[in-house]
């Protein structure tokens, strides 16, 4: 890294000392620990998921190629048409589309309290860069799914023919 950049980087990690990171898939239970925590040590709480529409509208075609492709298609274009391959090669939010806006809705936060933010789209290849310490951030794994146990894409644990025979009921449904 030229040395520029890295004077950069290490202002930005400087600036961003006061947020805690917290990622992790769909229905992991990112949200619900980010509120309980922040209730508990007096965070300011910035979630991710609240923020995709006003980052939608502070994009262009130019900034965002792969979410102005994403929103020009038919529901069956993005979701049946693609394979699941083509779907993680294109899907804007994992590329890192928009991570910028997220770093300057944070930038723009008092320094106290501090703030914990959660989402899907923060993904470790692009927190870590921020961290000025490792203990700022977690990713967290579906909380769902008993160790040991492997989660089957699109079913939740309770869903899968496996546990119809063994009469284990899921608790909640994928993506919640």
């Amino acid at each position: 890294m030229r040395p520029e950049l890295q004077q950069e980087a290490a202002a930005l990690r400087a600036r961003l000392r006061h947020v805690y990171w917290l990622g992790g898939g769909s229905g992991a239970g990112k949200s619900t620990i980010a509120r309980r925590l922040a209730a508990q040590h007096g965070l300011r709480l910035y979630a991710t998921d609240a923020a995709m529409a006003a980052h939608d509208g502070r994009t262009t075609r130019h900034d965002t190629p792969f979410l102005s492709e994403f929103k020009a298609m038919s529901m069956d274009e993005r979701w049946v048409n693609r394979s699941p391959e083509t779907m993680l090669e294109t899907f804007h939010w994992y590329r890192g589309e928009g991570f910028a806006l997220i770093i300057e809705d944070l930038l723009r936060l008092p320094d106290e309290p501090r703030a914990i933010a959660e989402g899907f789209r923060l993904l470790p290849r692009l927190v870590k860069p921020l961290l000025t310490t490792p203990h700022h951030a977690v990713a967290a794994a579906d909380a769902r799914v008993p160790p040991g146990r492997v989660r089957q894409p699109g079913l939740p644990v309770g869903d899968r023919p496996q546990d119809q025979r063994s009469g284990k009921g899921s608790a909640k449904p994928a993506g919640t």
